[in-house]
């Protein structure tokens, strides 16, 4: 058995894993504010969100091309089934780190910033993809912000449109209508996290010379990435489902429908167009535009600036942990 194949199947096995961590570590922001608002019971919501993110990842490519071509070209990588390797290993580590602390963070962030850092390790800068690598960077770093943005807006229509309607009436109707928005924001989930382990495994196949250069991602590779992330979701993030579901705001259903939507529609609008955002802050950024829209005194600022500073360092420590895994496993392989 070749050296090749032997880093071909740990990678994939690799992916898969990090996929199912992805599961339970992203998708629970998905739901966490059909959970807290109670229109949806924790076992119903996780199982729904499951069934959503597996049709969501069985549905779109276009995010798993950007990721295994736009970063880096796996043909140019030197010791490239090492490099996407160190990435994945690094990627998965950060995001149990945060998934134990609670701390909503992006798998986005950790996954291509662990490619870039061990792509770095193995090339040097040259390595990297700059077109390609600095429009992933822009959509990273804008979506979050637009979908506060659009969580403010949507919110402030909303105050407007039912300002005369009775309060607690109107909250019960939104009950039942966010069931519908917390299963779209599974789905959107779907269409986009799942799509990132797709696109490792495809560099991975690309770059060992089982794929050709313009290939497609294979099914298999589709089917086994939803079915990880279906798993994954079926555990269940109980930790971030707080954070996220309580402890960035009081939600109430007309604002979970809110936040909802605007995470839908960012995360739909950013897989439409093939890039990869992180839908940890995207959903966040959503509640915190709905909260400040709602009423600003009413955000907790502080889990706001916790999720913000977990956002600025995750590129550059994921990248320095993918640099450092590369050249431990160069030593082994």
């Amino acid at each position: 058995m070749s050296l090749i194949f032997i880093l071909t199947i740990l990678i994939v096995i690799g992916a898969l894993a990090f996929d199912f961590i992805n599961g339970f570590h992203d998708t629970a922001n998905a739901i966490a504010t059909a959970v807290s608002t109670k229109a949806l019971k924790p076992r119903h919501a996780i199982l729904m969100a499951a069934v959503m993110n597996f049709i969501g990842a069985m549905t779109f490519t276009g995010v798993a091309k950007s990721i295994s071509k736009d970063i880096v070209d796996p043909f140019t990588l030197h010791n490239g089934s090492v490099v996407i390797l160190a990435a994945i290993l690094s990627a998965i580590a950060w995001n149990l780190i945060t998934w134990y602390f609670g701390i909503p963070s992006s798998s986005s962030h950790a996954i291509i910033g662990s490619i870039a850092g061990a792509a770095i390790a193995a090339e040097g800068f040259a390595s990297l993809n700059y077109s390609g690598f600095l429009k992933i960077l822009e959509a990273l770093i804008f979506s979050p912000i637009l979908a506060f943005v659009v969580g403010y807006i949507v919110y402030s229509i909303f105050k407007v449109v039912f300002k005369n309607f009775n309060l607690t009436k109107t909250n019960r109707n939104f009950r039942y209508i966010q069931i519908g928005t917390a299963a779209l924001q599974s789905y959107s989930h779907g269409t986009n996290d799942a799509q990132k382990s797709m696109g490792i495994i495809t560099m991975a196949l690309i770059a060992n010379n089982i794929l050709p250069h313009n290939a497609e991602v294979p099914l298999w590779v589709q089917i086994s990435c939803a079915i990880a992330m279906g798993l994954g979701t079926s555990i269940g993030g109980w930790k971030i489902i707080k954070t996220v579901g309580g402890k960035i705001m009081k939600i109430r259903p007309i604002n979970g429908v809110a936040a909802d939507l605007t995470g839908a529609a960012i995360i739909f609008g950013a897989t439409y167009i093939h890039l990869p955002v992180s839908t940890t802050h995207v959903i966040s950024s959503g509640i915190l535009g709905v909260g400040s829209a709602h009423r600003i005194k009413g955000v907790k600022w502080d889990t706001a600036q916790r999720m913000i500073i977990t956002w600025v360092i995750t590129l550059p420590i994921s990248a320095l942990l993918a640099s450092a895994l590369y050249f431990l496993l160069n030593l082994i392989f």
